[in-house]
């Protein structure tokens, strides 16, 4: 009987030295926090990855099996007019949009931070983020109307004639990348008011002492320390940008006028769904957007150098 208390005791004994030689090291405590995480993430986005990259080396209809055809796929994309210039469409409204979203976003936060920063200020700008982007599509596609719409009709009563916005070839692209500056720039605006609100006040009261006006304290103060988050900022709006798909289908209907808002990404829906069942070639125009978007987003965390804040050089 002795025995076996001795044992059951010993027992738990190494189970609670067990655990507790894991709660006190940090390295194993990290590992098993990320561990959710990382089971997520190769599940639901490496896994698919990879299977994506050797599916764009095949021939498959989803019907039928798989066939290897090595770099086909990739030069039936080279010889594809469509592609290169969805290609061209999708940097045009990059073009459109990151710029102004960015400006405007920016000048917010320095209105919200100089201004008035209030908590119910900050929830009415990022309202709109909150919204499906296909509410706001339907949204948009109703105030933008040539006949009906209420934007129209401003312009009609103010002695300007109605534009057809998404209807002509020429101003879809600039009309979504409109309707999306409004959806994103109050989230983008929160983001930078909060990398604002890291910059310590004692260098702009140092600044006004040395004499150097606003535009000075905006170029050498505000700009370097923001950098980390302004990378952050432009990354994930590139990103985000080139994957403009849904506002892009309710608002044209099927990438038109005569193709002039089709982006890479309703280019890839067109290949699976929309013109005939080629997950090969679909596979590989996203295989060439993730490395575009992968070569892109070094480039800028590079050129920002995201990784560091000048803050450490005023502590």
């Amino acid at each position: 009987m002795a025995t076996t208390l001795n044992a059951s005791g010993s027992g738990a004994k190494s189970s609670g030295g067990l655990l507790s030689k894991i709660t006190n090291n940090q390295v194993i405590l990290g590992y098993l926090f990320i561990l959710p995480s990382f089971i997520g993430f190769s599940l639901f986005f490496a896994v698919p990855a990879i299977r994506s990259v050797i599916i764009s080396f095949h021939q498959w209809n989803l019907l039928s099996d798989a066939q290897f055809v090595g770099l086909e796929n990739y030069q039936t994309l080279i010889s594809d007019a469509r592609f290169w210039d969805s290609l061209r469409i999708t940097l045009t409204y990059v073009l459109w949009n990151i710029p102004l979203q960015t400006l405007l976003a920016l000048g917010i936060a320095l209105l919200m931070e100089r201004v008035h920063n209030s908590s119910f200020l900050r929830s009415i700008f990022i309202i709109p983020w909150l919204l499906p982007n296909v509410v706001v599509g339907l949204l948009f596609l109703w105030i933008l109307d040539p006949t009906l719409g209420i934007f129209n009709n401003f312009l009609q009563a103010i002695g300007i004639e109605r534009q057809p916005f998404v209807g002509s070839p020429d101003q879809a692209i600039p009309t979504i990348a409109g309707v999306n500056i409004w959806r994103h720039t109050g989230y983008t605006a929160i983001l930078l008011f909060a990398g604002l609100k890291t910059i310590p006040k004692g260098l702009y009261e140092a600044a006004q002492i040395d004499g150097a006006n606003g535009w000075v304290q905006f170029r050498r103060i505000t700009l370097p320390l923001l950098r980390p988050v302004l990378a952050f900022v432009l990354v994930t709006s590139i990103i985000g940008s080139f994957q403009v798909f849904d506002t892009v289908s309710i608002m044209t209907r099927s990438a038109g006028p005569a193709g002039a808002s089709r982006v890479i990404i309703y280019y890839i829906y067109e290949q699976v769904f929309a013109r005939r069942i080629n997950m090969g070639v679909a596979t590989a125009a996203s295989v060439v957007l993730f490395l575009i978007l992968a070569t892109v987003t070094l480039i800028q965390i590079r050129y920002f150098r995201a990784g560091r804040s000048d803050l450490a050089d005023y502590s």
